[in-house]
């Protein structure tokens, strides 16, 4: 076989070498191309942030479930045709993904990424065992070296690729991130169908299709398991029911699998590799290697936050990570052939501590742009040097020819478990440390203050000068001003309360460039989640007081109606009273003549009576004179007797008839007399009618004046209430000016937080930043550790030339 592959032309050898490589670029990009996508992908697709995870992680787990399958195919069925499906499932679960967004359906997302994680995890091994087995011994590691170069570059500038991706179609066009796959798997089937032979190992025995079928179940459920688990909350972690069953299930099924293993010819992972000694160094080797690559990918995070850049300016400094990684890789391949690989993989590991030693004792502390780049250029270099080709190597000259593809499935598989459970542990320093960046924060913009409205101050003023007023006291005693005070009892509590999920998406993928900006983002819903209730709570009260004073005011229309009433009502009185008394002084008028006229006629009648006593004083005189001579002269027509008296007395007259006249003249004055008796008391009764109606006349003359002076009270009580109702209208009026004040004076409060935060941006980013560092800190101590614990492990490695030369 190798001397096939050594007589093939340069040009048809550089071929091949390409459309393997690019095979690998492609499924190694993927890993990350997605991650900047994720919350995009997840928010036009509908789903939540614990579903949304799955577009990683079920790629995660398919990719290390098939590895170690599609090396046993590759064995089986040969390379060639194993990797051509391997790279037709990726392009056409590439292509799923991309058409799920037309169809806006996650689960069709899913199912194309479980297609693409199947292909992918057929590329790298296969890759592997084509050039760790067909190329001659002196290119070999050059060739691995090529691969691993790769492989890692494209680990590293996925999450900048996509991020490039985005910023060229846009965040809606998510999908041209798997589109991208799809011209690249044709030109490689094409290219693969003509150009690649396909070669396999000797074995053809059948596929252990049992086997297969606990080994994915194990992997499944020791991934799922431990990527669930918080590492710095592990005793809680540990027993939720996303990780305990699962890692149960995987201890339950190990001893079946081995059992299972032992019984078949040809199994599907080599149990006796975990038996030798040697092979299990390389294992344990590239399970470390696989959680430090992991760690390196963080290295760009922290370049961000230690200069201050926006987020994907990083990508610059994940080409110089990847160039020096691409510098180191195939120079460990070609110092492999001539140090061989255990001298060379503990030189990648001490310059990975000397990397990580300066990141967390210099670059963490400096923050410039010299210790940053210092800290990539030594951490790409030891990266290159350990991150694939010397385990590889390791692991080819530990096993069989024929073994190659699941003997490098193996190590794939023990390598992606690495990069599997490393982020959990390594994003736990990052939250850990940043977890209270937020209270931090908090601490340093404050909490906002209910904001000071002059127009209340005014309010209190003409509250307080109307209660002044005992009855007014009374009408608003209900009438409250709301306490809108600028100070420190009314800050708005910002502390507490819930976040939407975009807002606080971006929370958690906030970087030291965008914090400000999300914090006044965070900041403002959180205003308008907590100050609504309190504006709505004060305008309530405000209202209250409007409806308050409104009530008074329509009490006092209606008390103004009824005054109004009253003093028509009395008004009519007081006419009516007029009227009697006019009437009365009328009546009296009448009487006053009638007694007038009676006092007349008793004056006449008393002088005619005085007269007629005169006439029958002379009669009664001369009849006393005269003889008893009776000769009386008859009475005159008119009744009146008259004696005729002879000078001297004669006896003109007789006596007796002059008798009869005084008697008839005495009884005419009787007459006289009783009808003056009775205008007398006809008078006297009129006095008494007229005293009388003088005395009703005077009452009512003064319970007349009494009404004028209640209609004159009344008058002054309507114009003082009407002087209280305009008070109270202007009350109203500038407590309905209060209620407009107050949402737009929260506005201007708000936009002066909102500003106040933006005036203390160096100090948020200063409080991230620091925060943050800690994290890194403690990360690349982790990974200092990681690298020691490996270069220790390394020195135990005898390599089989060198244990032949021992023996």
């Amino acid at each position: 076989m190798d001397t096939n592959i050594n007589n093939k032309k340069d040009s048809k050898l550089v071929i091949i070498l390409l459309l393997y490589l690019l095979g690998i670029f492609m499924g190694a990009i993927d890993t990350g191309i997605v991650s900047p996508a994720r919350t995009v992908i997840q928010n036009n697709l509908g789903v939540n942030e614990k579903t949304g995870i799955w577009l990683i992680t079920i790629y995660t787990l398919t990719y290390a479930a098939i590895i170690p399958i599609s090396g046993k195919l590759a064995d089986k069925l040969g390379r060639k045709y194993v990797y051509i499906v391997s790279i037709f499932l990726f392009g056409g679960g590439s292509l799923i993904c991309g058409l799920s967004s037309f169809f806006s359906s996650f689960p069709m997302l899913l199912a194309g990424r479980v297609i693409q994680a199947i292909g992918g995890g057929g590329i790298m091994p296969i890759a592997n065992a084509e050039f760790g087995t067909t190329f001659p011994p002196e290119k070999r590691g050059m060739a691995l070296g090529l691969v691993g170069a790769v492989y890692g570059i494209a680990n590293i500038l996925g999450s900048t690729i996509g991020s490039g991706i985005l910023d060229i179609f846009g965040t809606e066009n998510w999908k041209y991130l798997f589109f991208v796959n799809v011209p690249i798997s044709i030109v490689i089937i094409v290219g693969g169908l003509i150009f690649i032979k396909n070669n396999k190992g000797e074995n053809n025995a059948k596929i252990d299709k049992l086997g297969t079928l606990f080994l994915v179940c194990m992997i499944v459920s020791l991934l799922y398991g431990l990527m669930n688990i918080d590492f710095f909350n592990f005793k809680t972690s540990i027993q939720d029911s996303s990780v305990y069953p699962y890692l149960i299930a995987f201890i339950c099924l190990l001893p079946i699998f081995i059992f299972v293993e032992r019984k078949v010819s040809d199994p599907i992972l080599k149990i006796n590799y975990f038996t030798k000694p040697r092979i299990v160094i390389v294992l344990i080797l590239s399970l470390i290697v696989g959680i430090g690559m992991m760690g390196m990918v963080f290295v760009p995070q922290f370049a961000e936050n230690a200069l201050k850049i926006k987020a994907g300016s990083g990508g610059y400094f994940v080409a110089l990570l990847g160039l020096f990684a691409g510098f180191g890789a195939p120079m460990s391949g070609n110092l492999i052939d001539k140090y061989g690989p255990k001298k060379i993989l503990l030189f990648g590991f001490t310059i990975s501590m000397l990397g990580a030693l300066y990141l967390f004792t210099v670059a963490t502390r400096t923050n410039s742009w010299f210790s940053v780049c210092i800290s990539l250029i030594i951490m790409g270099t030891g990266m290159g040097f350990t991150m694939g080709t010397p385990l590889n190597y390791m692991m080819l000259e530990s096993t069989p020819t024929k073994e190659a593809s699941s003997a490098l499935s193996t190590l794939s598989l023990i390598r992606s478990i690495g990069t599997s459970i490393s982020p959990a542990i390594m994003i736990g320093f990052l939250a850990n440390a940043g977890a209270n960046v937020q209270n931090d924060i908090m601490n340093i913009i404050g909490q906002p203050q209910t904001p000071q409205i002059v127009q209340v101050t005014e309010l209190q003023n003409m509250l307080d000068e109307l209660k002044s007023d005992p009855d007014m006291a009374k009408q608003l005693k209900n009438v409250i001003i709301p306490d809108v005070s600028n100070s420190s009892s009314n800050k708005i509590d910002m502390s507490s309360g819930s976040l939407p999920k975009d807002l606080l998406n971006k929370l958690q993928s906030s970087d030291v460039t965008t914090i400000t900006g999300i914090t006044k983002e965070v900041s403002t819903a959180m205003y308008n989640e907590k100050v609504p209730p309190v504006i709505a709570k004060i305008e309530n009260n405000v209202q209250k007081g409007i409806n308050g004073t409104q009530k008074g005011i329509d009490g006092m229309t209606t008390g103004q109606e009824k005054l109004q009433e009253g003093i028509d009502g009395i008004q009519k009185g007081i006419d009516n009273m007029s009227k009697a008394v006019a009437g009365i002084e009328k009546g009296m008028a009448g009487i006053q003549k009638g007694y007038d006229g009676i006092s007349k006629g008793i004056v006449g009648m008393e002088q005619g009576i005085a007269k007629q006593d005169g006439a029958i004083k002379q009669m009664e005189d001369a009849y006393n004179k005269i003889p008893n001579i009776p000769s009386p002269n008859p009475g005159d027509s008119n009744g009146n007797n008259s004696t005729t008296m002879p000078p001297g007395g004669g006896n003109s007259m007789d006596k007796e008839q002059m008798k009869a006249q005084i008697d008839k003249l005495k009884t005419a004055r009787e007459e006289l007399n009783t009808k003056l008796q009775a205008s007398i008391a006809q008078r006297n009764k009129l006095d008494s009618q007229l005293n009388t109606m003088k005395s009703q006349k005077s009452k009512l003359e003064a319970q007349l004046s009494k009404t004028k002076n209640q209609k004159q009270d009344m008058i002054a009580a309507l114009a003082k209430m009407e002087t209280q109702k305009a008070s109270l209208v202007a009350l109203n009026d500038k407590t309905k000016e209060v209620k407009e004040a107050i949402p737009v004076a929260f506005a201007k409060s708000q936009k002066d937080y909102i500003t106040s935060i933006e005036n203390k941006r160096e100090k948020i980013e200063g409080s991230y930043q620091s925060a943050l560092n800690v994290g890194f800190k403690q990360m690349y101590i982790a990974v200092f550790c990681v690298n020691l614990t490996a270069a220790v492990i390394v020195l135990f490695y005898k390599s089989p030339k060198k244990i032949e030369q021992e023996s």
